[in-house]
């Protein structure tokens, strides 16, 4: 009986599926119903069927929930109601018992403070529109009062007065008599030349000066000038220095200027975002300088000539890597290769030493027949002072003791050029040493002579 009466119940509960429109019964339920007569089918078993058939007809049931927008009011539209809401304070006076009548103090009183709500209220509203004009973009005027100011720094013009004092020095350390009229006229070219390389290094670097906190500031960066006005700029800088050099100086004085100027704008450059050999590139444009000042006076490139730019040469590797010590995260910002950033250990080293480079750059001086004796003698204690800084340096490598190389330098190089010229060897002593010798070969001939 049993067995009947599950057959039974099967057969009207396919009955009621196929009444309902359910078409698609599994197969594994169908032979499950089949041997109904040999099993007994619990209820679990029922719940067991009815998973299988919905998830063998309903493969494509998926559960899309709908995330609840939230509303967020933005930020411009609550300023545009506050800029459109006029709030006014105003102060509740207590208000009088009935008996009492107002006075016409308290009258005019009342409208005094009335009318000064009314004043206030004015003055609120513009300064609202003022600061919401002036959030949004505005073209810059440029004013001819701030124009000199502008090309000053767009020329670097302390980088230029240390590039005309070096170019002085060696003007002054040549063994000639001193002419003022050359002298001026090679200041006036080379700081020309000065001007325009800067002008041209800004030109092309703007998109990485705005990442630097150091750079961002700069005018073509910030737009008080137009990138036009900068090229016009260092054209007319450049093409008459260079003039100058060549037509009032020497051809060769010319030459150096223009190459310098190459050196600076196409080399170092695009070489400052490439390899960190910049670091050298831009030494030597730092040693050309005093090389002019030399060949304007003589017009020619000596053994002191050259002697000049390695002192500058090996001079500003222990300035210019003390100082990018400090700026390592402007320089990883602007995408610049420095030594200070991927080589921290060459960094130290190379200034340390050329720290001790001009220690025997200062020795050579007097085998030179540039300077005296007392020269390398004056000069050794400064030396030996910044190369102590440069081994604090090499040793600490933090900020602090790259802070104290980076000073130190500023004043060493001014001071030994002074010491340098203070023990220069007159022209006055080089004559005579000349003068005797050539009197003494002239004798030797005689003697030789029958």
């Amino acid at each position: 009986r049993s067995a009947g009466s599950c057959s039974g119940t099967l057969g009207l509960f396919l009955w009621h599926l196929k009444n309902t429109g359910i078409r698609q019964i599994p197969c594994h339920f169908v032979q499950l119903c089949r041997v109904a007569n040999d099993r007994l089918i619990t209820f679990q078993y029922f719940n067991f069927l009815k998973r299988m058939y919905v998830t063998q007809c309903n493969k494509d049931l998926s559960q899309r929930a709908k995330p609840k927008s939230d509303s967020v009011a933005s930020p411009f539209r609550e300023l545009q109601q506050l800029d459109q809401e006029k709030k006014v304070i105003h102060k509740i006076r207590p208000i009088s018992p009935v008996h009492q009548p107002l006075s016409e103090t308290s009258i005019r009183n009342e409208v005094r403070e009335m009318k000064s709500a009314a004043e206030t209220e004015d003055s609120v509203t513009p300064v609202r529109a003022e600061s919401k004009e002036d959030r949004q973009w505005k073209e810059m005027k440029l004013q001819l009062n701030d124009l000199p100011g502008i090309l000053a720094r767009l020329s670097k013009i302390k980088l230029t007065a240390l590039v005309v004092s070096t170019a002085s020095a060696g003007f002054a350390m040549a063994p000639v008599p001193f002419d003022l009229t050359c002298f001026l006229i090679a200041s006036l070219g080379t700081g020309l030349a000065s001007c325009a390389a800067n002008s041209i290094n800004q030109f092309f670097e703007v998109p990485f000066d705005s990442n630097m906190n150091r750079t961002k500031n700069r005018p073509l960066v910030r737009g008080q000038i137009s990138p036009l006005l900068a090229v016009c700029f260092a054209a007319s800088c450049g093409v008459p220095g260079i003039a100058l050099l060549t037509l009032g100086v020497n051809p060769l004085t010319g030459a150096l200027g223009a190459f310098n100027i190459f050196l600076y704008t196409c080399c170092y450059t695009p070489m400052k975002r490439m390899s960190i050999a910049n670091t050298w590139v831009g030494a030597v444009v730092g040693a050309i300088p005093p090389v002019m000042g030399w060949t304007a006076a003589t017009g020619s490139l000596d053994a002191g000539a050259l002697l000049l730019g390695g002192i500058l040469y090996s001079w500003q590797f222990p300035h210019f890597n003390a100082l990018s010590w400090g700026l390592r995260e402007d320089y990883s910002r602007g995408g610049y290769c420095m030594m200070s950033v991927t080589h921290p250990g060459l960094c130290r080293r190379v200034a340390l030493r050329h720290c001790l480079a001009l220690i025997g750059l200062s020795t050579v001086a007097p085998l030179l027949d540039i300077t005296t004796w007392t020269f390398p003698i004056i000069s050794l204690p400064i030396n030996l002072y910044i190369s102590y800084l440069g081994f604090r340096f090499y040793r600490d490598a933090d900020r602090s003791s790259s802070r104290k190389l980076f000073f130190c330098s500023l004043w060493h190089l001014p001071l030994l050029l002074l010491v340098m010229f203070t023990c220069k060897k007159s022209f006055l002593e080089k004559e005579d040493k000349g003068d005797l010798l050539g009197e003494s070969h002239g004798r030797a001939m005689e003697i030789r002579l029958p």
